[in-house]
């Protein structure tokens, strides 16, 4: 097993090497040019756009705009938020939030792309919309093994090993925050989320979307007070933090901020790769999500999926950075996560890792969710509704698996898999960039 887990760090060290961040950080420039700087100018009309459906007394027919986002967001805000931006400082320094920041600001454009690509491929069966890259690669780019290539390729990586990882994660939150390893209680845990994530799943988009409504709000929320909390007790070190953010991100002498080898280089290399993975833009995966949403025009829906992405990266991916850095955990010798739990700890005291397990579990379980949705509408794209049941018990098994479980390989083996989405999905974005810009240029009259 070793053998196989180095055969797929070699493949994902080419995989998701310089080339793919290139390709995703500059689809995302190009998109910003050719759309003019939308997510500047248009920015606040996607905030207007995403709760307006809240405030009308109208009962609206479909999944509105909101609840289409927080089934997206769910997928966006996992895990990767709390381990992926601690990896990146301690990897990259400081300066790496910065370069966060920059991919979350260009990864804006792509993910409104995907959504106006994911709107107007959409296609209703009954009482049932379904849509999502495979759609506008097969009818948009005219390529059915192509489609089918993305596909395959989702399923595997989200909807099977992708969330082995997330069910382990939150086993290994719960273990932490009772000090428990049982491989009995993890069983048990597993089983559990299984028949929770089971009870949703059997329910259809319509059950994922108002429990996504429901819970994301909620989820965020907790996350964002606790943040501040910590924040404002150490309110003379923000200022400088951010200064040190900046200044680390440009200049070699402070590229390091303290973490020992940290070059402006490997800022630039880790900022970007976690920001790009942590909002998901340009990687296929939210506009499923995105394609089930009831709106007039395919703009509406793009405007929306900008402000998931600000959401994710600007506030949440933010905040986990502030408060690593206000406590200086990133100088604590330890790695991943677990950087992210010693800031909270020392911000929040003995309440600090508890408050990350409920987090985690939060995150890691609205993750399985909108993952394993994605999954199902590529599986329906494939094979039909008559292998939907048989998908989605592969998925509950696969859930108790990962509680069970090292994930190493699985998770070398889901960012392979990953990688594999991103190209076919990418492709047909640049191809129908005149399909979007003219999408655009006549939905402008939106009000």
């Amino acid at each position: 097993m070793e053998r196989l887990t180095d055969v797929f760090i070699h493949i994902n060290s080419f995989l998701w090497g310089p080339v793919m961040l290139i390709f995703l950080l500059g689809t995302g420039v190009w998109l910003t040019l050719q759309l003019r700087f939308i997510q500047v100018r248009y920015l606040g009309e996607g905030f207007k756009q995403t709760f307006a459906p809240l405030f009308k007394k109208e009962k609206q027919e479909g999944i509105h705009s909101f609840k289409a986002l927080a089934t997206s967001i769910s997928a966006q805000v996992g895990t990767g938020n709390l381990a992926g931006v601690a990896t990146a400082i301690a990897a990259g320094g400081p300066g790496a939030i910065f370069w966060m920041w920059i991919s979350s600001f260009f990864g804006m454009a792509t993910i409104f792309a995907e959504a106006v690509l994911a709107q107007l491929y959409k296609v209703k069966k009954g009482d049932q919309v379904h849509g999502g890259p495979a759609y506008y690669i097969r009818d948009g780019l005219g390529s059915r093994w192509l489609a089918g290539f993305f596909a395959v390729a989702i399923i595997i990586a989200l909807g099977f090993v992708g969330n082995m990882v997330q069910s382990n994660a939150i086993t290994t939150a719960m273990n932490e925050a009772t000090g428990t390893t049982s491989p009995f209680v993890n069983l048990i845990i597993g089983v559990v989320i299984a028949v929770l994530i089971g009870l949703i799943l059997f329910g259809g988009i319509n059950r994922i979307s108002s429990f996504a409504g429901n819970v994301v709000p909620v989820m965020a929320l907790l996350y964002i007070i606790g943040s501040l909390v910590i924040l404002i007790q150490y309110w003379d070190h923000v200022l400088p933090t951010i200064a040190l953010i900046v200044e680390s991100a440009i200049s070699p002498e402070a590229a390091g901020g303290g973490v020992l080898g940290a070059t402006i280089k490997e800022a630039i290399r880790y900022g970007l790769a976690r920001g790009l993975f942590s909002n998901e833009a340009g990687m296929g995966s939210t506009p499923h999500a995105h394609a089930v949403a009831n709106v007039k025009k395919p703009s509406q829906q793009g405007l929306v999926a900008m402000v998931g992405v600000f959401i994710d990266t600007a506030i949440i991916c933010t905040m986990t950075a502030m408060v690593i850095l206000v406590t200086d955990a990133h100088h604590s010798g330890l790695a991943s996560s677990a950087i992210t739990q010693e800031g909270f700890a020392r911000g929040l005291g003995e309440f600090g890792v508890p408050f990350i397990a409920v987090c985690l579990l939060f995150f890691a379980f609205t993750t399985i969710l909108g993952w394993a949705y994605f999954g199902e509408v590529n599986v329906k794209f494939l094979f039909g509704e008559k292998r939907v049941p048989v998908y989605r018990a592969v998925v509950l098994v696969c859930i108790v698996l990962g509680a069970l479980v090292q994930v190493d390989f699985v998770w070398e083996m889901a960012d392979t898999f990953n990688a594999l989405m991103v190209l076919p999905n990418l492709i047909a974005v640049l191809a129908l960039t005149k399909l979007i810009k003219k999408t655009w240029k006549e939905d402008k009259t939106i009000g």
